[in-house]
C-alpha cells in the first residue's frame, strides 16, 4: 500500500513540475512607445511651416500620452527618433525596448462657424472636427495588429441679446477637445489588444549560475514572481505574402524572479532561477518568457 502511495505521489509531482505556470494575479504593465504623429492636413501650413513643430501635431501626442498614462498599465516610452530605430533593428524590432509601438496621424481637421440672427438677439457656433489613424505594432512579431481611424467634434455657441452677452471669438481649446473626442473612440482598443496579449520578455545573459530578463520594479515585477519559458518555434514562409512566420513555441522551464535591479523602465533588469530543460547559453535569443 505504502509503495502505491509513493508512485501516486511521484506522478502527481512529475505532473505539477511540467505544468505550466498560472497566470499570477497582477499587471504587469507594457512598454509602449509612442512614435511619430503627423499632421497629414493641410490646416496651419503656411509659407514658413515646421513639420517638426506643428503644434496639432503635439497637441494629438500629448492628449494620447496622457489618455494611456491615465489607465496605468503602460510605461510609456517617447521615441521621436523611431524611424531610425526601426531601420537599425531590422527584422529584430524587441531591440527597441517596448512591447508596442503606436503610429498615429491626424487624416482631417476643419472649422466652421454658423450665425444665427433674430430681431433682438443673435448666436454664433463654432464647430471643429478632427479625424485621427492610429496603428499599433507588436514589435515581437513586426506585425500591425490594430489599425483604425476615428472621428470628433467640438463645438462652442454665444449668444448676444440686445448687444448684451459674449462675442463668439476664436476658441483655441476647440481642436484640443475635437482631437481628443476622436481619440476616446480609439484609446479603448489600444488597452485590449495591448492587455489581451500575454507580457513577453527575454533572457538577456546568465550570470553565476542566475539569468537576467528584461523588466523589473516599475513594470510590476517583484521578487517570487514566476514566469515560462519558451524556446521559440521554426520559422516558415508564406509564399502568398513572402513573410515569415514563426510557430508556436515550446514550453521548456519556468524562471523565478529572485531581485530586480535598474534606475529606468529601459535599464530595469531582474535576476532569475532556472528550472527545466536545459539552456543553450550561446543562444540565449532563441528562448522567450511569457506571464501565462
Amino acid at each position: 500500500m505504502k509503495k502505491f502511495i509513493c508512485s501516486i505521489l511521484i506522478v502527481m509531482l512529475a505532473v505539477l513540475t511540467a505544468a505550466p505556470v498560472p497566470a499570477q494575479d497582477k499587471t504587469i504593465k507594457r512598454k509602449v512607445a509612442i512614435g511619430r504623429f503627423t499632421n497629414e492636413t493641410q490646416y496651419g501650413k503656411g509659407l514658413f511651416y515646421d513639420k517638426e513643430n506643428d503644434p496639432m501635431r503635439k497637441q494629438a501626442l500629448d492628449i494620447l500620452s496622457s489618455k494611456l498614462a491615465q489607465s496605468g498599465k503602460f510605461i510609456l516610452l517617447e521615441r521621436e527618433d523611431l524611424d531610425v530605430l526601426v531601420k537599425e533593428a531590422g527584422d529584430s524590432m524587441n531591440k527597441i525596448g517596448a512591447d508596442y509601438i503606436i503610429l498615429g496621424s491626424i487624416t482631417e481637421f476643419g472649422r466652421k462657424n454658423e450665425g444665427h440672427e433674430q430681431v433682438f438677439s443673435s448666436t454664433k457656433t463654432q464647430t471643429v472636427e478632427a479625424g485621427v489613424s492610429i496603428r499599433l505594432v507588436e514589435t515581437a512579431t513586426g506585425l500591425i495588429i490594430y489599425s483604425d481611424e476615428a472621428k470628433g467634434y467640438a463645438e462652442t455657441t454665444s449668444k448676444q441679446t440686445l448687444g448684451i452677452g459674449g462675442t463668439a471669438g476664436f476658441d483655441a481649446t476647440l481642436s484640443d477637445k475635437a482631437i481628443s473626442a476622436a481619440l476616446s473612440q480609439l484609446v479603448e482598443n489600444i488597452i485590449n489588444k495591448c492587455m489581451d496579449k500575454p507580457w513577453r520578455s527575454y533572457i538577456l545573459a546568465e550570470d553565476s549560475g542566475s539569468y537576467i530578463i528584461a523588466g523589473g520594479t516599475t513594470q510590476g515585477l517583484a521578487a517570487g514572481d514566476k514566469f515560462n519559458v519558451y524556446k521559440k518555434g521554426r520559422k516558415v514562409k508564406n509564399p502568398q505574402t513572402g513573410m515569415e512566420i514563426e510557430l508556436p513555441g515550446t514550453l521548456i522551464g519556468v524562471v523565478t524572479v529572485q531581485m530586480c535591479i535598474g534606475d529606468t523602465p529601459e535599464t530595469e533588469i531582474s535576476f532569475c532561477t532556472y528550472n527545466g530543460e536545459d539552456l543553450d547559453e550561446e543562444h540565449l535569443d532563441n528562448y522567450y518568457i511569457l506571464d501565462e
